[in-house]
């Protein structure tokens, strides 16, 4: 009988273990390069102008961003990029032949058939804001959103945030937004 309690007490201690043991395992590291929005908002119209768009940052912007965020929507995919600090953002977005990067004149070498850049109004460097800036990879990417290739850079020169967003497709129609809670600038991109 005590040699039966004792089987019975090992063989416990052993599922408990091996049931632990899945548990704490490692896991591989997510092929995906950022975080897919999830974000309340997925509403939107499909973006149908291709043409420069630019609207002016609040008086008191001093913004950082701390995170970009790819995602797909019906029409169109999004790209997203969080902001922290004081004001409201503003922008200019438009198509580019070649990626340069401001300041330093440097080229930026994006990959797919088309260039978007975006360049974040009212931004603020990271010391200044004290808000902590976006410290994932150069370029994000998403697996779920194949026509988006990265969103290149980040830098930060004379109040603008400058990024490249890489589209494997021609220039696609676009349409920038604001959303709050936290402040967020908003790329959506028609798909084919």
């Amino acid at each position: 009988m005590r040699t039966a309690l004792v089987f019975a007490s090992i063989a416990a201690a052993a599922v408990s273990l091996s049931s632990c043991g899945a548990d704490d395992a490692p896991t591989a590291a997510p092929t995906t390069t950022s975080t897919v929005s999830t974000f309340a908002d997925t509403g939107g119209q499909v973006p149908t102008d291709a043409g420069p768009k630019s609207a002016a940052a609040s008086a008191d912007a001093a913004l950082t961003v701390s995170d970009i965020r790819l995602g797909s929507h019906p029409g169109f995919d999004r790209v997203v990029f969080v902001l922290g600090g004081a004001g409201t953002p503003g922008w200019q977005v438009a198509y580019t032949d070649s990626a340069t990067q401001d300041g330093s004149g440097r080229a930026v070498d994006v990959a797919g058939s088309s260039i978007l850049e975006v360049r974040v109004l009212g931004s603020t460097y990271p010391f200044d804001s004290t808000v902590p800036p976006f410290a994932g990879p150069d370029p994000v990417t998403d697996p779920g959103t194949p026509m988006i290739t990265g969103v290149y850079q980040r830098l930060v020169y004379e109040g603008v945030t400058q990024s490249f967003v890489g589209i494997d497709a021609a220039q696609r129609p676009f349409a920038v937004s604001t959303l709050t809670d936290p402040p967020r600038l908003v790329v959506d991109i028609a798909t084919p």
